[in-house]
């Protein structure tokens, strides 16, 4: 099976200058909790991502004001890719070694062209497959074991 056929295709995206208070919008109208940064909306390159966790995480937890930010002030780079051809097997190994959940879908030219999301790979790939991707990112960071042994 092959990326293509369970990635979103066409997927909203934003560029770093966008308000964090209009892309928590696009999450929300999308149904998503990532939408890929592009360089622009004509070029459409990945330059990085922007999660409801690093909204979270990035700016809420350290006492920013979201509202006064943009997507730049705090998306994750750089951003890890995959290919329309590519198999689910390879996907899920890339989702694996960089512990994302999504990822985003260039085309030969390097424009974004879809998303790939752990539960499309869990709806549509083999079990084991989906089974061991959520195993690896289910795995605590070295840093989240640290927090743990101290509470």
């Amino acid at each position: 099976m092959r990326v293509k056929e369970v990635m979103t295709a066409d997927p909203a995206c934003c560029i770093s200058e966008t308000a964090l208070q209009e892309v928590a919008q696009m999450m929300v109208d999308h149904d998503c909790g990532e939408i890929p940064v592009v360089e622009s909306s004509k070029t459409k390159l990945p330059i990085g991502v922007i999660t409801d966790r690093d909204i979270v995480c990035r700016t809420v937890a350290r006492g920013f004001n979201p509202l006064d930010l943009t997507v730049g002030d705090c998306m994750s780079r750089p951003c890890v890719t995959v290919t329309p051809d590519m198999s689910i097997e390879e996907c899920s190994r890339i989702m694996e070694e960089n512990k994302i959940r999504r990822v985003p879908v260039v085309d030969a030219g390097g424009s974004c062209c879809g998303i790939v999301a752990l539960a499309d790979i869990a709806l549509y790939a083999k079990r084991s497959v989906a089974a061991e991707v959520v195993k690896e990112l289910s795995e605590p960071t070295a840093a989240a074991a640290a927090i743990g042994k101290r509470f």
